[in-house]
């Protein structure tokens, strides 16, 4: 737990509480730092990608690599755990590889991933995305933050040229397994370590309601086009579509000019869907539409659906997760309805996923939380995978 305390002053979110760490922040960026001195003095080289991304190699770069790792950015008001303890986990299942006096045959590599939550651009697993072509510089580039800074000036800044960013064959090639160590982010664990054996099929969507801005006191009520009361009904469809297993939500409402004494002219309301597969995912996300459209036409109002990321449902390598699963003794595999980098490279390369024990269940939150011994259990088991995969 000491890495993990090293870090626990950057980003906290005073008003939130928790953490509020960004891709390419002011937080994000001293993080970034942090895991590179980090790995400096464990003796790792560490060489960021085109995309923004941070690999410190144990060993020279090259195909077949046995690569770990994870994200140091949160949600909004996130908790500890989420992101940092893989990378927390990753850097101390080097120095126990170290102490037993292992040598790998295969070089190993730590990676960070940068927005993995999108908590700042909007697009979830924003490093992997790019590196794997699921999208586009130009479409990533242009994507903005709420204070209008869009992620290519963020890079730029950061010292990255977005004229570059893009589908990464060679860092691509260089990984021969990847695995990632997660906190669980449910109650699906009763031990401290299991597997990921799936990722449910998610997406988030934009839902931009325009009406008639006007005001508060003056307006009578049947002379409004109101686009809050729509705004309002899609929360409460999204609660009815989310049957069966489905997971539907609405976490932010934005709306426009956001006056206490103003009628909206117009709202942005974020839908966060989740279920089995495409085909579930896209009905639940349909009648949720249908209600939205319908809810903005009663009351006269407009609305424009924008789908700003997808993810289809994830298998992990079950050849991979049973070797792991030997090596560890026969640990649970589990489904997740979080998505994580590994997801999005599990369609590239051969990859894993490694669950620490979360006792509540709560995650994307201040109250997050992994027991010290089970967090230790982790790193034990990732020294353990990444000594058979890099003999």
């Amino acid at each position: 737990m000491t890495d993990l305390a090293d870090i626990a002053s950057v980003g906290r979110d005073a008003r939130r509480g928790g953490y509020s760490r960004h891709g390419f922040d002011r937080a994000e960026v001293e993080l970034r730092q942090w895991f590179t001195e980090e790995a400096a003095r464990r003796g790792l080289d560490v060489v960021p990608d085109r995309n923004g991304n941070l690999w410190a190699w144990w060993g020279k770069p090259g195909p077949d690599a046995v690569v770990t790792g994870s994200h140091l950015d949160s949600v909004p008001g996130g908790g500890a755990f989420d992101g940092p303890l893989g990378v927390v986990s990753a850097l101390q299942a080097v120095d126990a590889l170290r102490a037993r006096g292992f040598r790998p045959s295969k070089p190993i590599a730590v990676v960070v991933f940068v927005e993995e939550e999108g908590g700042r651009f909007g697009v979830a697993c924003l490093g992997s995305r790019l590196m794997t072509g699921a999208v586009s510089p130009e479409a990533a580039c242009k994507l903005t933050d709420p204070d209008g800074v869009s992620f290519g000036e963020a890079a730029h800044k950061a010292g990255f040229d977005p004229l570059r960013m893009g589908r990464d064959e060679q860092a691509l090639r260089q990984i021969g397994q990847f695995v990632e160590l997660h906190v669980e982010q449910g109650r699906g664990l009763d031990v401290p370590v299991g597997l990921a054996s799936s990722i449910l099929a998610h997406g988030r969507w934009r839902f931009t309601f325009t009406g008639e801005g006007n005001h508060a006191g003056a307006t009578l009520i049947e002379d409004r086009r109101d686009p809050m009361l729509p705004a309002s009904q899609l929360v409460l469809a999204a609660r009815r579509a989310a049957t069966g297993g489905a997971r539907a939500t609405v976490g932010r409402i934005v709306p426009n000019p956001g006056g206490t004494n103003v009628i909206a002219s117009s709202v942005d309301v974020w839908l966060d869907a989740r279920a089995a597969d495409d085909a579930r995912t896209r009905e639940v996300v349909e009648a949720i539409s249908e209600a939205a459209h319908a809810a903005a036409v009663e009351e006269g109002c407009e609305v424009r659906v924008t789908e700003e990321s997808y993810g289809d449902t994830v298998h992990f390598d079950s050849a991979l997760r049973n070797e792991i699963s030997g090596v560890l003794g026969g640990v649970p595999a589990l489904p997740t309805g979080a998505g994580h980098d590994a997801g999005i490279l599990a369609g590239h390369v051969p990859t894993a996923m490694l669950f620490v024990r979360n006792p509540t269940g709560v995650s994307h939150a201040p109250e997050e939380h992994a027991e010290p011994d089970d967090c230790a259990a982790g790193v034990v088991a990732l020294a353990s995978t990444l000594e058979h995969l890099a003999r």
